[in-house]
C-alpha cells in the first residue's frame, strides 16, 4: 500500500536536507574553478554578520575569524563526502587502534530511550546539514563576487 505524503513534511525531511546540501556543495565545487583563491577571504563580511565581535545569531565569532573562505571549502567538502560514502573508513582505522568495546547496560532502559534519542539527533542532524548548506550557498556566492562573475554576461 503506497503511503502519500504531504510536501510540506517532506520538505523537512532528513532525505531532503541531506540532497540540498550535497547540491549545495557539487553547485559550490563547479562554481569555485580555482580554490586557492579563497584563502584569507574570510567567508562572512565582517560589517554585515558583526556587531562588536557577536554575530547576528548571538554568538561568539571566535572560531569563525580563524577560518577563511578555504578552509570551509575543504570542510564542506569532507563533509558531503562522509555524507554520501559513510563514515567506514575512519570507523576501520579505529577498529585496529581498539580491541575490546564494552556494551552493558540494561536493554529495556535503552530501548525506552531509543526513540528519544533518535528524534533529539535526527532535530540536531537537520541543523547541521541546514547550516552547512547555507555555508556553501554563502561561499559560493562570495566566491562569485570574488571574482567579478556577476559582472560576466552584462
Amino acid at each position: 500500500m503506497m503511503q502519500i505524503v504531504d510536501s510540506y513534511n517532506q520538505k523537512h525531511s532528513l532525505f531532503n536536507a541531506m540532497n540540498k546540501f550535497i547540491g549545495a556543495v557539487n553547485n559550490m565545487d563547479q562554481t569555485v574553478m580555482v580554490p586557492s583563491l579563497l584563502r584569507d577571504v574570510p567567508l562572512d563580511d565582517k560589517d554585515k554578520s558583526e556587531v562588536n565581535g557577536v554575530s547576528s545569531s548571538g554568538a561568539s565569532n571566535f572560531y569563525s575569524d580563524q577560518r577563511d573562505m578555504y578552509s570551509y571549502y575543504v570542510l564542506l567538502k569532507s563533509i558531503k563526502t562522509d555524507v554520501e560514502w559513510g563514515v567506514v573508513q575512519l570507523d576501520d582505522r579505529k577498529k585496529d587502534k581498539v580491541t575490546t568495546v564494552d556494551i552493558r547496560g540494561d536493554e529495556a532502559e535503552g530501548e525506552e530511550d531509543l526513540q528519544k534519542q533518535f528524534h533529539y539527533h535526527l532535530n540536531g542532524l537537520y541543523t547541521v546539514l541546514s547550516k552547512l548548506t547555507r555555508k556553501a550557498n554563502v561561499l559560493t556566492n562570495r566566491y562569485k563576487q570574488e571574482i567579478g562573475f556577476g559582472s560576466w554576461g552584462h
